[in-house]
């Protein structure tokens, strides 16, 4: 640790312009390591506590040449599609620490066929699948499905919403024509993976590593789904609690030995150096813990529950996964209280969305008790603050357990407007508890 820490004063780069970036340019920029906190590009809420920066996140050969003229000490990349492109490929070959994997490692996220293949090579739990490159294929496979639903999933980047639960043929067949003829979600769906649908509690594992060491980070519970009581179309996140009460230090020892651990060894395997997050999407089914999905970096809304409960300095394990001297510290402490977040989102997501539109309460909103209100979707425009995107922000408030924590937010939330706004109201409720259709304490050896 002593060793890490005798870096200090630096320039750190956090590339993205979310809430998750917020979130983590927040936490960073409390290091005492930090002499200053770049964005690329950011948002109204990164401009209150760091520099933004007019570079796209994907546009890796601008994001280099600011990384060497900044002189950067460390470079965050946020989103997945900077990471597939290479961006942290071209920082080292630069001599700049990065946090996040290269392009070999961020297909875990890139391609679905990879995942799914590296899997069942490595004989690491998941649903039972098959891959298509044409429609009708696709639909003739279908067909032949006995069982419902079946989830059809595209098998590139698709910002979160490239997953449909498929209730029926009908369904599945007009999701394949609008995936692969119609061009939903463009190269994503070039190819499509279909996959049994798995019945249990969905949970998100986040861990980092430095391609050696292994770090898993506290539990956060995401509500994917737009409507409440988990229903309607799949969004790249409408809230999280955390942690998730329901998950026992006994079920997450499973989910590391079964999963994370086989999932590192594998990329060593195939000759992967992995730098960055291993963020797993999970089913706990009867037959115990099921893999998703991969992402290659930080969850969001999850960050936001992540970068509230980590206590202390979270620059040092950044540093040390970049460095591959992950292994040189002791694991973190988490603040024991509950931590509910909640997405106010633009009218119309995750479809077609307007822009431009006046918030107001922000300030009013900061002031509950415990609360950070991250920006995601935003843009200042002097002394204005407007909405910029679908998720447009993340109301944060921790409490002594789910409900002080659900109340405190969601008053908070009562005092932001904007035209359109939208917003779950159930955001805690149920979920993050013990679910009452799993018998958790049965799953340690399941298949």
């Amino acid at each position: 640790m002593q060793e890490i820490l005798q870096t200090h004063s630096m320039k750190v780069l956090v590339v993205g312009g979310g809430g998750r970036e917020h979130a983590l340019a927040w936490k960073i920029a409390s290091s005492p390591m930090v002499e200053e906190v770049l964005c690329a590009p950011g948002n109204a809420g990164t401009a209150q506590l760091a520099r933004n920066l007019p570079v796209q996140a994907g546009d890796v050969e601008g994001l280099a040449s600011l990384a060497c003229s900044e002189q950067v000490g460390l470079v965050v990349i946020g989103p997945e599609d900077p990471l597939v492109l290479g961006l942290a490929d071209r920082l080292r070959e630069a001599d700049i620490p990065v946090f996040g994997p290269g392009a070999s490692g961020a297909r875990l996220e890139g391609s679905k066929m990879f995942t799914k293949e590296l899997l069942d090579k490595h004989r690491i739990p998941t649903g039972a699948w098959k891959r298509f490159d044409r429609a009708g294929g696709a639909k003739s496979y279908l067909e032949t499905c006995k069982e419902w639903p079946q989830v059809v999933k595209a098998d590139g980047l698709a910002a979160g919403k490239g997953v449909f639960i498929c209730e029926d043929l009908e369904t599945a067949c007009s999701t394949v024509d609008s995936l692969m003829e119609e061009r939903l979600l463009g190269a994503a769906g070039d190819e499509v993976v279909i996959e049994e649908f798995l019945r249990g509690v969905e949970v998100s594992v986040h861990a980092i590593t430095d391609g050696e060491t292994l770090l898993v980070l506290d539990s956060v519970v995401d509500h994917k789904q737009l409507g409440e009581g988990d229903t309607g179309p799949n969004t790249g996140g409408m809230g999280v609690v955390s942690p998730a009460t329901w998950l026992t230090r006994r079920l997450m020892r499973q989910i590391e030995k079964d999963v994370l651990l086989p999932s590192l060894h594998a990329l060593r395997i195939d000759g992967i150096d992995y730098r960055g997050v291993l963020f797993v999407g999970l089913m706990v089914t009867e037959g115990g813990p099921r893999v998703l999905e991969f992402n290659c970096r930080f969850g969001d809304p999850e960050t936001q529950a992540i970068a509230r409960r980590f206590q202390g300095d979270l620059v040092p394990y950044l540093l040390a996964t970049a460095r591959g001297e992950l292994g040189k510290l002791e694991a973190p402490s988490w603040d024991p209280r509950t931590l509910v977040g909640v997405v106010a989102a633009s009218g119309g997501y995750p479809g077609a969305y307007e822009k431009g539109h006046s918030i107001s309460g922000l300030q009013a909103a900061s002031e509950v008790e415990e609360t950070i209100v991250f920006h995601a979707g935003t843009r200042s425009e002097g002394e204005e603050v407007l909405t910029n995107g679908g998720r447009v922000l993340c109301v944060t408030a921790l409490g002594d357990g789910v409900d002080e924590a659900r109340a405190r937010a969601y008053e908070a939330c009562e005092r932001i407007e904007w035209q359109g706004m939208l917003c779950r109201k159930d955001i805690g409720l149920e979920r993050g508890r013990q679910p009452a259709e799993l018998e958790l304490g049965t799953l340690e050896g399941g298949g």
